[in-house]
């Protein structure tokens, strides 16, 4: 930015928004855009302050106008491939989605493309295709795309319980076991995995092993609500039918 003005906006914008003042930093990012029309950053803070509004038709425009000011900007084309992908507009956020990754390889070249940021939205979106595919019970889709988002984004331990669950619902259910204990015993303070693990020993008449889990569970976590009434249910039915992976 030049104009020292429109960089004196722009700053002040930014800080209101980093703390969360967003009426204000609409003001602000707008007077940006009055200077200088050009400016993509403003716009792209625009969009995001839409976005959290919940003015969708307003942040979709917002993050057009950012592209078509800079094509490159990969944060603009995957959140914009997200909105779409929220209102329905399946095949155009898809087409986004695509067109930003070409962008991506071809940035990269032959070298691997490893923003961490850029990953983790590359990963939600992968994410969010896998849970379509999955409520249309299209499991084989969904656990192709659950496999890109984790190995985007190996950090998102929920994403490795959804693949198991999608196991699960395939008929795999021995895939689905290995996959969670593979994560309980990365991560054994992460209840979630020996939850789903006891669920799906239940559900396979494995009474024992599957109190054992949430045992452990509340032994680490007295308070874990889920592993209780798990217990619980065990405890006061014989054929109680669990539903966590429904």
């Amino acid at each position: 930015m030049d104009n020292e003005r429109e960089l004196e906006i722009f700053n002040k914008a930014k800080n209101c928004f980093d703390r969360r003042e967003y009426k204000k930093s609409l003001s602000l990012f707008s007077e940006v855009i009055e200077i200088n029309s050009r400016n993509s950053e403003a716009f792209f803070f625009l969009a995001n302050i839409f976005h959290i509004q919940g003015k969708i038709g307003k942040a979709i425009k917002a993050f057009t106008k950012v592209l078509e000011l800079d094509p490159n900007n990969t944060d603009a084309s995957i959140s914009l491939s997200v909105l779409y992908n929220d209102i329905g507009k399946y095949e155009r956020g898809q087409a986004v989605f695509e067109s930003a990754n070409e962008k991506v390889k071809k940035k990269a070249g032959a070298q691997v493309f490893s923003d961490p940021h850029v990953n983790k939205k590359f990963s939600h979106k992968h994410l969010e295709l896998a849970d379509l595919y999955s409520s249309y019970n299209r499991f084989d889709e969904a656990v192709f795309e659950y496999k890109k988002a984790i190995g985007l984004n190996p950090d998102d331990l929920e994403a490795r319980i959804r693949i198991a669950k999608a196991y699960s619902k395939k008929g795999f259910t021995s895939k689905a076991i290995e996959e969670l204990k593979k994560l309980k015993n990365e991560y054994p303070a992460f209840a979630p995995a020996r939850i789903s693990l006891g669920v799906i020993y239940y559900g396979q008449g494995n009474i024992l092993e599957a109190q054992t889990q949430w045992q452990m569970v509340l032994a680490k976590d007295p308070k874990n609500d889920d592993a209780k009434m798990y217990l619980n249910l065990s405890k006061s039915a014989t054929e109680t039918n669990l539903t966590v992976f429904n």
